[in-house]
């Protein structure tokens, strides 16, 4: 089932061209290790049965089914701004006799209403974003959780080490300089701080062909 938002904005597809789409899938489970990071990803976060979840960014929904597999009693919502990769994940959710949510919506403007979730997950998402629409969309999660709501992220990080810089820069390339160097500067754990979120941590890196990528997490403390 999905709600679209009617307002057109400019987007960066997941592989940068339409055409690519279709290749999303097998591209990132044949050379990113998906498989373990996003399992490691879903051990970090407890959800209990009601709760609320939204997978921000969340493509063609394998992050999103993974998460209703493993909490079945929880209310999995996903959100993505392309409606080609939205497709593709109704109709795996579908396929699967899965009840989940995909709504069609921007990040920095996220349609929903403050406090909703109580969990907010993403994967691959942060590094499309400018350095100002990261600190928006930051922003808007602090928004729509609920008090003591996590937030917990997997993306590029800062470089272990040369090898992994330099092999990150054909990431670079194909989705900019401009949007993908602030993830491996390393700056998203203070932009979650600049939002608000306390208790940020890395939580964990893996290596792949393609550079580091981080895991992270960040609560939303109300004083």
């Amino acid at each position: 089932m999905r709600k679209r938002d009617n307002k057109e904005t400019d987007f960066i597809p997941a592989l940068r061209f339409n055409w690519l789409t279709s290749l999303y899938d097998p591209i990132l489970r044949w050379t990113m290790r998906e498989s373990a990071f996003k399992n490691q990803l879903i051990r970090q976060i407890q959800v209990d049965p009601g709760q609320r979840i939204l997978d921000l960014g969340c493509g063609t929904g394998t992050l999103t089914i993974l998460l209703k597999q493993t909490y079945p009693k929880a209310e999995v919502t996903g959100i993505d701004i392309d409606p080609k990769v939205l497709q593709i994940a109704e109709r795996k959710a579908e396929n699967m006799g899965m009840d989940i949510t995909f709504n069609q919506g921007i990040a920095f403007e996220l349609p929903y209403s403050n406090n909703s979730f109580d969990l907010i997950v993403t994967s691959l998402m942060f590094h499309h974003l400018t350095l100002e629409n990261k600190l928006r969309t930051l922003h808007e999660i602090f928004r729509v959780l609920k008090p003591q709501g996590e937030i917990h992220i997997a993306d590029w990080g800062k470089a272990q080490n040369g090898l992994m810089r330099v092999a990150f820069l054909p990431i670079q390339i194909l989705d900019g300089f401009r949007t993908t160097t602030d993830n491996v500067n390393g700056l998203l754990l203070q932009l979650m701080t600049n939002a608000g979120f306390n208790e940020t941590k890395e939580t964990d890196r893996f290596m792949t062909i393609y550079g580091t990528l981080s895991l992270y997490r960040a609560r939303k403390n109300m004083l």
